[in-house]
């Protein structure tokens, strides 16, 4: 296999997001930035930068731009888990982010739109088509029992638990699930444009439930989605000279 011309950096926000993935890497080495360690490495003969970033945006924006800025990535990944904000959806499904939007950003009181940011120009955060199409195809061969989403993730600074938060989220974004790092990590790229996926696996409904079902299968939908975003690397690999350095250029 020719020297790939990609370099993936994969960022989530707890340790169970991201053990795995680093137990895949090959030649792996560490280095320690900021608080964070930063594995690189190779999958698949793609070299892979795995970071756990913790939890909240600007831990995740921390880790995005490092990623992008030190380690030269080409492509970024966001997995681990999310709330579902949507009925048909359920726990252990997957949903592929198209956009995402900070849900806890108002400066409506200055006649901004709920979720804009004064200095950026779009209120959604694109996400990348071909990462996304090998993520359905990663889907659909590690774990074809889970229902594939596509739409917009919304990000924020708590958990959401509150079912009439939840709608607010809904009826203002049309969000298909909710979390604290993804619109973050996808705003960083936007900026530097990289193209970025978020993966979600749903760990709980994000309503009353949250407190049972979270932390029941948080490690199970954990461990699907980095299976799901190994697969999508060995997926890209098989076809790196379709994918462009950045789709947003």
């Amino acid at each position: 296999m020719s020297e790939s011309k990609m370099k993936i950096g994969i960022i989530g926000a707890m340790d169970i997001e991201v053990e795995y993935l680093k137990q895949q890497l090959d030649s792996a080495e560490s280095e320690l930035l900021y608080g964070r360690e930063y594995c690189s490495g190779t999958i698949c003969g793609v070299p892979v930068v795995v970071a756990m970033c913790g939890d909240g945006k600007v831990n995740a924006a921390m880790c995005a731009t490092v990623l992008v800025d030190r380690f030269g990535v080409t492509h970024l990944i966001n997995t681990g888990v999310a709330g579902s904000l949507d009925a048909r959806i359920d726990i252990g499904d997957l949903v592929l982010s198209t956009q995402s939007v900070h849900h806890d950003m108002d400066i409506t009181g200055l006649g901004y739109a709920p979720g804009q940011v004064p200095s950026v120009d779009t209120l959604m955060f694109p996400a990348d088509d071909q990462m996304r199409q090998a993520a359905r195809e990663a889907a659909a061969a590690v774990a074809p029992e889970a229902h594939v989403f596509e739409g917009v993730v919304a990000t924020g600074d708590y958990f959401v638990d509150d079912p009439t938060d939840k709608d607010r989220i809904v009826k203002t974004f049309g969000a298909l699930c909710c979390e604290m790092e993804g619109a973050a990590i996808a705003h960083v790229c936007y900026l530097a444009q990289v193209p970025v996926l978020i993966l979600r696996v749903i760990s709980d409904k994000a309503d009353g439930s949250s407190t049972m079902d979270y932390p029941t299968f948080k490690h199970v939908a954990a461990e699907r989605c980095a299976n799901i975003t190994e697969h999508m690397i060995h997926r890209i690999a098989q076809s790196e000279d379709a994918f462009g350095t950045s789709s947003q250029r």
